[in-house]
């Protein structure tokens, strides 16, 4: 079955309308045209780091293989305890972790165990050494009430069972996965390939680190930005430079592109300036559609597939604002990356009160920088960095989240909860 086209995903959306698409209608068709890519290897478990699970990890053993102590203390039958005086118990041995005792305690008896160690045949609950009232060299006595039965015991299998899923399939791993694998002896996995994404910036004005500054210039810091997210996405990136606004330039980077890269994102020339050809040569490269979203920073972006020489390459042509090419990365191209190689980690919003009213007209979406700190009344509160320019970058660095202000929305009062989303913890 073929691939649908651009013009296909975007039939099945009522009141479809490039030159005014709600943020919500654009991610719709992104998630629908975006597909996967395939390809694993196997890696060594100290490389998968950050990686995506190509298949469903199955646990070879339980976890923990057998009942044990929670705590270091006294291992014992807990039907004996009084529960109306102290009851005393004699101490037949110890158990260390890693060391389990053939030692069967009988009536009135006990076994010192250590955190880990493997519970004694018959003993059902563990004292902690602390909460024991008397302990002498070869007995121990027990206030009643101290402990209930059943405590400080953890079962075998209570982690994972042997023939369950540990890890399931699309899953990027994290370092608790990392020990969550070691601790099943599993030390390779199987993971997707990484994805190949090739970036460029475009524009006259643009200058490379170490170039002079001319007038009228810039730095070009959209690069480095991007070379940031891509990186954290997990990407294998090929960053290839500053292209010129000139007609078979733009062509032959994309072109190039194309043949090395399953994605390829740009910044800047996807507007109607009469120097942004990109439009032009996207579209005779493939199917793509342009698009005039209705949010703030960020409203031009360009998507699609372009071909080239037999080869494909998903394409994302963002704004060429600084702060609006991070927004669109992370409200469209983000997701769009993770599906394609096959994880999904969908960005998550949380509530915060707003510290200060905040401007907002209904009709689009806003994002807007804004630093979640600590109130005098100690809850959690949020207030906007200031001046929202899309080209004020500073505003991102200071930043540790984003207020989401959503299209049928209108000001925002003090006091009022906001979705926000924070920076910390984006792959």
């Amino acid at each position: 079955m073929s691939s649908p086209t651009l013009s296909e995903v975007t039939s099945c959306l009522a009141g479809y309308d490039p030159d005014a698409l709600p943020v919500r209608d654009a991610q719709r068709i992104i998630s629908q045209f975006i597909e996967p890519v395939g390809g694993v290897e196997d890696v060594a478990l100290l490389s998968a780091l950050g990686r995506v699970l190509a298949a469903d990890i199955i646990s070879p053993i339980s976890v923990p293989a057998h009942d044990n102590s929670a705590m270091d203390g006294y291992a014992l039958r807990g039907t004996e305890l009084d529960a109306h005086g102290p009851t005393t118990l004699s101490v037949v041995g110890t158990v260390y972790a890693g060391r389990p005792s053939d030692t069967v305690p009988g009536p009135g008896q006990c076994i010192r165990i250590m955190t880990g160690g493997v519970m004694p045949a018959g003993c059902d609950s563990v004292i902690p050494q602390e909460h024991v009232a008397a302990i002498t060299e070869h007995s121990i006595t027990i206030a009643p009430g101290s402990i209930g039965i059943g405590e400080n015991r953890r079962f075998a299998g209570e982690d994972l069972m042997a023939g369950s899923a540990a890890l399931k399939s699309g899953k990027i791993i994290r370092p608790a996965d990392l020990g969550l694998l070691a601790s099943l002896g599993i030390g390779q996995v199987r993971v997707r390939r990484r994805l190949r994404v090739a970036f460029f910036s475009t524009g006259d004005e643009l200058r490379s680190l170490g170039e002079p500054l001319d007038a009228g210039c810039v730095y070009d810091s959209n690069r480095y930005t991007l070379f940031g997210m891509l990186t954290r996405l997990g990407c294998e990136i090929i960053d290839m430079g500053i292209v010129r606004d000139e007609p078979q330039a733009l062509e032959a980077a994309l072109r190039d592109a194309c043949a090395c890269a399953d994605a390829i994102v740009t910044s800047g020339g996807v507007s109607v300036g009469a120097a942004d050809y990109t439009r032009d040569i996207m579209a005779k490269m493939g199917d793509v559609t342009f698009w005039k979203i209705g949010m703030r920073p960020g409203r031009p972006l360009a998507f699609g597939r372009v071909a080239a020489n037999g080869h494909t390459a998903f394409l994302f042509g963002l704004p060429g604002n600084p702060v609006a090419v991070m927004v669109s990365f992370y409200f469209f191209a983000r997701a769009a990356l993770l599906r394609m190689m096959g994880a999904e980690a969908p960005l998550l919003l949380v509530k915060a009160r707003a510290a200060a009213p905040i401007r907002k007209k209904p009709g689009r979406t806003e994002y807007q920088r804004a630093i979640l700190a600590l109130g005098e009344d100690g809850q959690q509160q949020v207030h906007i960095t200031g001046s929202q320019g899309s080209g004020i970058l500073r505003s991102m660095s200071e930043a540790n989240c984003m207020v989401v202000l959503h299209d049928e929305q209108g000001n925002v009062a003090a006091g009022d909860m906001v979705d926000i989303m924070l920076f910390d913890g984006l792959v």
